[in-house]
């Protein structure tokens, strides 16, 4: 009797020798592995789904046309905390449960963007700039102990953040409308979060309404203010941001996750006062491995445990 077929595409757990992905191999699968190393095509997706049971996905797109190709599968289960990038409407229509990884990455997340913090509160992307050109520049920074941090999107991601930061001396605030007890962090408006923090990072999803922080929302901020996004590019208007940066009103901006990675070449990319990161809130060995052994728990979980019997 043929082995059940998983398809695993995120790209570490697609390189040969991934522990968790031997644990499938082990419960009975076959595994499935189209471009290892690497993040497939849509039209790739489309010609390998066909056939398999389960899906341990990573980053890519998996929309609806893909998902019509899905002729016996029941279950994706992501290596990440979120479900961007996959057409749960296809999925749901189509009987696809969708799980999630969550929390395997929030303290990955969560030390990136408290190094994030002290680099824009120490100014030391434009510092070590100006040194590699031959200019000493010393500036005054600020210490991060007293500094008010306020955290949008309460979480797993959030709380984590908080704690280190709290470590340090720092305040914490945050807003999460969906959150009622923050436990000894007081829950603001995000209104009033963002005039009174000197720390702004995000860790919410994209909305479908548009940008969380518009012009609007941006003229709050404090003078001087970090802002860190670790979430999802299009939770900030860039054209907006750029133009608060150009004023001198933020001290650094930094973004670690693309809606369209690699992101395109921009002024606001380009800003000396901009950090782009390449998504590396999550990549570290640690939240690698358990974002796999959580995403392939999940996975055998749905599928009954193995595919021996099946």
């Amino acid at each position: 009797m043929t082995a059940p077929r998983i398809l695993v595409t995120p790209r570490s757990m697609s390189i040969p020798g991934s522990p968790a992905v031997e644990r499938l191999r082990a419960a009975g699968f076959t595994v499935v592995t189209p471009t290892p190393g690497h993040q497939p095509t849509s039209a790739t997706l489309a010609a390998a789904v066909p056939g398999v049971v389960g899906w341990i996905a990573g980053v890519e797109t998996i929309d609806a046309d893909v998902l019509s190709h899905a002729d016996a599968l029941r279950v994706i289960s992501r290596n990440g905390a979120g479900r961007n990038g996959i057409d749960g409407t296809a999925a749901d229509a189509a009987g696809i449960q969708v799980l999630t990884a969550r929390g395997a990455n929030a303290q990955g997340v969560a030390e990136l963007a408290l190094a994030l913090t002290l680099m824009g509160l120490r100014g030391l992307p434009e510092a070590s700039a100006a040194l590699r050109t031959g200019r000493w520049a010393r500036s005054t920074g600020r210490e991060a102990a007293g500094r008010t941090l306020g955290v949008v999107g309460f979480g797993a991601i959030g709380r984590r953040l908080a704690h280190l930061a709290r470590g340090l001396g720092m305040r914490v605030v945050a807003h999460d409308p969906f959150v009622t007890d923050g436990g000894d962090v007081p829950l603001l408006p995000l209104e009033d979060l963002l005039r009174t923090s000197e720390v702004v990072s995000l860790h919410v999803p994209p909305s479908p309404g548009g940008p969380l922080l518009g012009a609007a929302e941006l003229a709050l901020v404090r003078d001087d203010v970090v802002l860190l996004n670790t979430a999802r590019s299009s939770l900030v208007d860039e054209a907006a941001l750029l133009a608060q940066l150009e004023s001198g009103r933020i001290a650094l901006y930094s973004v670690d996750a693309f809606d369209r990675e690699p992101p395109e070449p921009s002024a606001l990319l380009a800003h000396p006062r901009v950090v782009p990161t390449p998504h590396l809130g999550a990549a570290t060995a640690e939240s690698v491995r358990r974002a796999s052994d959580a995403a392939v728990d999940n996975l055998l979980d749905a599928l009954g445990g193995g595919g021996g019997g099946h």
